[in-house]
């Protein structure tokens, strides 16, 4: 099915330009979603925690056509700030931001390493952080190592759908987000050392998340790691669990399982979604076609490039992204990375975006 650009200008969504604290969080005056037209909720702009920035990329910002502007930017800021390590586990790597970001952290001593899918290490990019003596490990696996994160110092992770390449940065829409907690970061410094120490992927991991349920200054945050944490289980209690709302954001949507607990919680609260056009054209098992049998509002994205997120948001309040897609091989097959924050103002951050992604969506 071919999509269709649109032509709408909206300002890129970056919430702070890199990764530092923000004023403290407000309390949340949020009031129901009961418009009778699809729409954002009238709610008062919420602060976001100051432990968490939030990303999104923008394909129609005025610096996007020159690859300037973008997330990526303020990862590469955020390396740069490294003193001690910096541990990348990502899927896919071409941005010369991050590039050069790395081999600067790398040549003023601080401890860089990568893990990454082994059918993307023959990129320039990797092979230049190679040459320099950065120690990158492929997975070697038929599943993929889909992670796309970044620790830097143990104490911050950047994690979200957004691969390192151009086109993930400019042409994509993606979401991008730094979590400033040594608790956070020490759950991804075990998924991270599993792999490039132990050589453990896929279904050869441990479900050995240090943390996996903490609270950051009175938030809720989960973290799940696949194929080895059961994140498919989860995402079924908590979509179950919904009173009000639920907003997708899906790049590949095969699951029948989390598909069918979203039916059937619809049957109660509201729904809305985009899924990206061209996963729904060829993925076989698409849920797509169920959504709509059931007379669900699931459009269908109007990038021209790729609607790559993986996002669910919840009652206006719990927020899910990561790496992970809701398909059978993300819960199986894949190393994928996922995460559950109960915030409004972070909610509302997502929310913002999703409402941007639909407005170009086909009805």
């Amino acid at each position: 099915m071919r999509k269709t650009a649109h032509s709408h200008l909206f300002l890129l969504t970056l919430l702070l330009v890199a990764c530092q604290p923000a004023p403290s969080p407000t309390a949340s005056n949020e009031t129901p979603l009961v418009t009778t037209r699809p729409g954002p909720p009238t709610a008062a702009p919420q602060t976001l925690p100051a432990w968490i920035q939030v990303y999104f990329t923008d394909p129609t910002a005025p610096g996007a056509d020159s690859y300037r502007g973008g997330p990526d930017e303020a990862l590469a800021a955020a390396i740069d700030e490294a003193r001690l390590s910096v541990d990348v586990a990502i899927y896919s790597l071409n941005l010369w931001s991050v590039r050069d970001a790395l081999l600067r952290a790398y040549r003023r001593g601080v401890a860089v390493r990568m893990v990454t899918e082994s059918d993307n290490m023959d990129s320039p990019e990797i092979q230049s952080l190679i040459r320099a003596g950065i120690p990158v490990l492929g997975d070697r696996r038929q599943g993929l190592m889909h992670h796309k994160f970044v620790i830097i110092d143990r104490s911050q992770v950047w994690i979200g759908s957004m691969n390192y390449t151009a086109g993930s940065a400019y042409r994509d829409n993606n979401n991008l987000v730094c979590i400033r907690s040594t608790a956070v970061a020490e759950d991804y410094q075990r998924e991270f050392d599993e792999m490039f120490i132990e050589d453990r992927f896929g279904p050869d991991s441990r479900p050995d998340t240090p943390r996996p349920r903490l609270t950051l200054d009175g938030t809720s945050v989960e973290v799940y790691f696949s194929p080895d944490d059961g994140a498919a289980a989860r995402l079924v209690q908590l979509i179950q669990q919904s009173r009000r709302s639920i907003h997708v954001l899906a790049f590949s949507f095969t699951s029948d399982e989390i598909g069918e607990a979203i039916r059937q919680q619809a049957i109660f609260v509201t729904f809305h979604g985009v899924m990206d056009s061209g996963q729904v054209t060829s993925n076989t098992g698409s849920e797509y076609e169920p959504f709509l049998a059931t007379g669900l509002d699931m459009r269908l994205d109007g990038n021209a490039g790729l609607m790559h997120h993986k996002v669910i948001i919840l009652d206006q309040r719990i927020v899910i992204f990561g790496s992970y897609n809701f398909t059978a091989s993300a819960e199986t097959r894949n190393d994928e990375n996922l995460v559950i924050i109960d915030h409004p103002a972070v909610a509302e951050a997502f929310l913002s975006e999703f409402w941007r992604v639909y407005a170009q969506a086909a009805p």
